[in-house]
């Protein structure tokens, strides 16, 4: 009882200072959503890594400058805590103006009231050229009712962020082994032959110090799955399908990293020193890149590195995810028409977009200016056009977007380590997860249908 008693204290305490931020942080007045000095008040709540944030500050001063008569409070959360802090917030009644949120909200977000439509702004806009934005990022937020990707607008795209596979240039040429091609994917067997070869024992101690690869399972399996033929989830939405040989297939080569192959850190070895931080040293030779690494890649590595495709099960075709965020108007604001304009000042003016874009935290939301950026050889990585191949050609987004909640999905990697740690199958883990998810799943549609009514 008492540790019930204390969440619910952590969790009140929370909204009150959020809701103490959002709507103090701004000296702006509850009823007319002015300053003192009369000028409009927007909160903007926004996470992002360090680069990002300074980006970001950056960008909203450049929008403050154009837009004399408006003030905006940033509110800057970490990453692994915007959710809880968002949450706590809608909670309180406390709706930022402006907010960064996830695709896979739009639909409760919508139904709930947190979001505001806002596509009378952005198609009565003179300075954005809605048709020149990527179209699978603005279809993220679109919502008709009962269709996503159809309808009316409730956020515009932050960025898309293609997740693409990385790799050691420097370490490939030192070694003597042939660069991979950008055009063809190795096969999952090629690429742990080759990760092999690159997994050495450095400095003579007798273990490795230098390793083939280290990804996360929770952000590098789907790609794997993905091309071996596999899904979360069936094409109705409504049944959980990791139950399937190759999706067991898919899950088994990522556990034999490092159980079998033992190419990648042991679970002590990246508890001394993670793989993103051996990655940033030079000390992996394949890592996962996203557009918004490459400020941090810039500035910090030591070694050269670009972008291929991730290897191949047997479909023979590469897969990969397109993350993105949203920038959305609360539903309840009082400055509407302000609060859009930020929001398409950040995501598709091309001012502001480019101002983004120049610090190197995500890659261009026009289309047209992507290209060009694709193309420029002074921005490294060279193969930058990986990451539109991805958007264009064979990116996915999460399998949880479509659903009304991404418990069911979420389900997945809380009991994965077993598998991981080669205590279990990956066939027996999916055929004991599959049930747990499937009621998830099925709670999350019969939470969906509640709502409409």
């Amino acid at each position: 009882m008492k540790s019930t008693k204390k969440l619910g204290s952590l969790i009140l305490l929370t909204i009150m200072i959020i809701g103490s931020i959002l709507a103090g942080c701004s000296n702006s007045s509850e009823t007319s959503g002015k300053t003192k000095d009369g000028k409009t008040a927007i909160t903007f709540m926004f996470r992002g890594q360090p680069q990002e944030l300074k980006a970001y500050e950056a960008t909203v001063k450049r929008y403050e400058k154009t837009h004399p008569d408006v003030k905006v409070t940033l509110v800057q959360v970490a990453p692994d805590q915007y959710d809880t802090k968002l949450k706590a917030a809608i909670a309180g009644k406390k709706i930022p103006d402006v907010f960064f949120y996830n695709p896979a909200q739009v639909k409760a977000y919508v139904n709930s009231g947190v979001l505001k439509d806002i596509t009378e702004f952005v198609e009565g806009s003179e300075n954005v050229n809605i048709e020149d934005i990527w179209e699978k990022g603005i279809a993220k937020y679109r919502f008709d009712g009962e269709t996503l990707g159809q309808g009316a607008i409730y956020g515009l795209p932050k960025d898309l962020g293609p997740f693409a596979l990385g790799y050691n240039k420097t370490m490939f040429e030192e070694a003597g082994i042939p660069l991979p091609d950008k055009d063809k994917p190795y096969t999952l067997d090629e690429f742990i032959n080759v990760a092999q070869q690159l997994t050495k024992d450095k400095n003579g101690d007798g273990k490795s110090d230098q390793f083939g690869a280290g990804f996360n399972i929770q952000w590098a399996l789907q790609p794997i799955a993905w091309s071996n033929g596999a899904d979360w989830i069936d094409e109705t939405g409504t049944k959980v399908t990791i139950d399937t040989p190759e999706f067991a297939e898919a899950v088994q080569w990522f556990a034999d990293q490092q159980n079998k192959y033992k190419i990648t850190p042991s679970i002590a070895e990246a508890q001394t020193l993670d793989t993103y931080q051996r990655w940033m040293k030079g000390e992996l030779a394949f890592f996962p890149v996203g557009p918004w690494d490459m400020a941090t890649y810039a500035e910090q590595l030591k070694f050269e590195y670009d972008l291929i495709p991730w290897p191949a099960g047997k479909t023979g075709k590469p897969a990969a995810w397109v993350g993105s965020l949203g920038i959305g108007v609360g539903a309840t604001t009082k400055n509407a028409e302000a609060a859009a304009e930020l929001a398409l000042y950040l995501s598709a003016d091309q001012e502001g977009n480019q101002a983004l874009v120049d610090a190197q935290v995500q890659l261009p939301n026009s289309v047209t200016v992507a290209e060009q950026w694709a193309a420029d050889t002074s921005i490294k990585p060279e193969n930058k056009q990986e990451f539109l191949d991805i958007i264009n050609d064979y990116g996915r987004g999460f399998p949880a977007e479509k659903t009304y909640t991404a418990e069911w999905y979420d389900e997945f990697f809380k009991n994965i380590q077993p598998v991981l740690d080669g205590k279990m199958t990956a066939e027996d883990y999916v055929k004991e997860a599959q049930p747990k998810m499937q009621k998830l799943l099925d709670a999350a549609i019969a939470q969906e249908k509640q709502a409409k009514k």
